[in-house]
């Protein structure tokens, strides 16, 4: 397994240790069973997987390689390298400039970037546009390229599917950085929609039956269709990609409602799906399955309440957080600075799309059990200095080496 160089303070002793005895006991990734660690007034239940994924630790060697290599150069970040503070912090300590914010509006014009410039692409990937705009200025985009890979294998699913003559459905949320990338690179190849989610899949699968008027889709799906795109001809073959940080259940969900979509209005046996509708699978990333596994098997122990721990923009994360807020209080915070007091934390809220402080989040209990998990873009050291200041907080005195033997 490959390792990557990247700055030690993201590394944690503890959590190094867990994962590694864990990955000796399980080489083939089958038990999804949490870490306890038990403190005796305090029961920590961690996540079998969380954390630091193969593309992130790739795009942070990349960058810091980057800065590095180029002292005597500006540079750039298209947009956040991955979607956790810190990190995008400590490069922007190091000198490094973003060109967008997360949602694509500029920060500084390209007319003030010349071909001296150094510009990193970030792990989330970029549009075409964009690719062309550096190659104009003689930047060569793919130096400093962090795109994760598993984004550029959905790009590849959809360009082959796309040669077939399917048009790409997009599961993903239209404005992050990794769906507009996807959305781009799939347009060259073939007519493509994004969809948000099951409800407005549904909708879409009334202008594949024609139950609605097709010019009604240009209005519903602004923004979310390919340049050309012709709803009368261009939903006839179908097939579904991802935002490779989705949950699972719901592309799955997403694809089976189309597929069955599918069978119903042409009224296809099981031999002749195909011909309307490409079986893709799924293309989710290997990290948001394992961290999603990780905590569905990490909800059938009990719990008193659950912390994830990762940046608020972060959509892997905020998944992990909807599983859990569906059986336990759950509090999504940014790190241990987010653990106030024993009475009060501050913590992000997705329903109210809001950081918000709350009172009396801790039980008063003899024995306090708490899940911790985290996002693929946060730093294992995050997630050991949350463990440490619950037991600061607690008074629980203990030697978290005892836990690494």
């Amino acid at each position: 397994m490959r390792t990557f160089d990247v700055p030690i303070h993201y590394r944690s002793f503890l959590i190094t240790k867990l994962k590694e005895k864990r990955r000796e006991a399980d080489r083939m990734k089958k038990d999804f069973e949490p870490s306890i660690l038990d403190f005796g007034s305090l029961e920590i239940i961690l996540a079998r997987h969380f954390g630091f994924c193969y593309g992130v630790e790739n795009a942070i060697e990349i960058a810091f390689r980057a800065v590095f290599e180029n002292p005597d150069k500006r540079v750039f970040l298209l947009s956040e390298m991955i979607h956790n503070p810190q990190v995008n912090a400590d490069l922007i300590a190091e000198g490094v400039q973003f060109i967008m914010d997360t949602s694509g509006k500029q920060i500084i014009p390209w007319d003030e970037i010349n071909e001296q410039d150094i510009v990193i692409i970030p792990a989330f990937g970029t549009t075409i546009e964009i690719e062309d705009i550096l190659k104009e200025k003689n930047i060569e985009p793919k130096q400093y390229n962090t795109t994760c890979p598993f984004v550029e294998k959905v790009w590849n699913r959809s360009r082959s599917i796309g040669k077939e003559g399917y048009t790409i459905i997009v599961h993903g949320k239209p404005k992050h950085e990794e769906t507009r990338a996807t959305f781009s690179h799939s347009q060259e190849h073939t007519p493509t929609v994004i969809v948000r989610d099951l409800e407005q899949t549904k909708r879409l699968a009334k202008y594949i039956t024609k139950e609605l008027p097709s010019e009604e889709f240009y209005i519903e799906f602004s923004e979310q269709y390919s340049k050309g795109f012709d709803v009368t001809k261009d939903l006839e073959r179908i097939g579904v990609v991802n935002q490779t940080t989705m949950l699972a259940s719901d592309t799955q969900e997403i694809a089976d409602y189309l597929k069955h979509t599918m069978i119903q209005h042409y009224n296809l046996s099981p031999e002749n799906v195909k011909k309307h509708f490409a079986d893709t699978r799924d293309t989710l990333c290997y990290a948001t399955n394992d961290n999603q596994s990780a905590v569905k098997g990490m909800l059938d122990y009990p719990a008193d309440l659950a912390l994830v721990i990762g940046g608020y923009n972060s959509s892997n994360t905020s998944h992990l957080v909807e599983l859990i807020e569906e059986k336990l209080p759950t509090y999504f915070i940014n790190n241990e600075a987010s653990l106030i007091s024993t009475e009060k934390i501050s913590h992000y809220s997705l329903k109210e799309k809001l950081v918000k402080e709350s009172t009396q989040y801790l039980p008063q209990k003899e024995k306090l059990k708490i899940m911790i998990t985290s996002g693929a873009s946060c730093p294992d050291a995050l997630v050991e200095e949350v463990i440490i200041k619950l037991c600061h907080l607690l008074n629980v005195k203990v030697n978290l080496e005892e836990y690494t033997t």
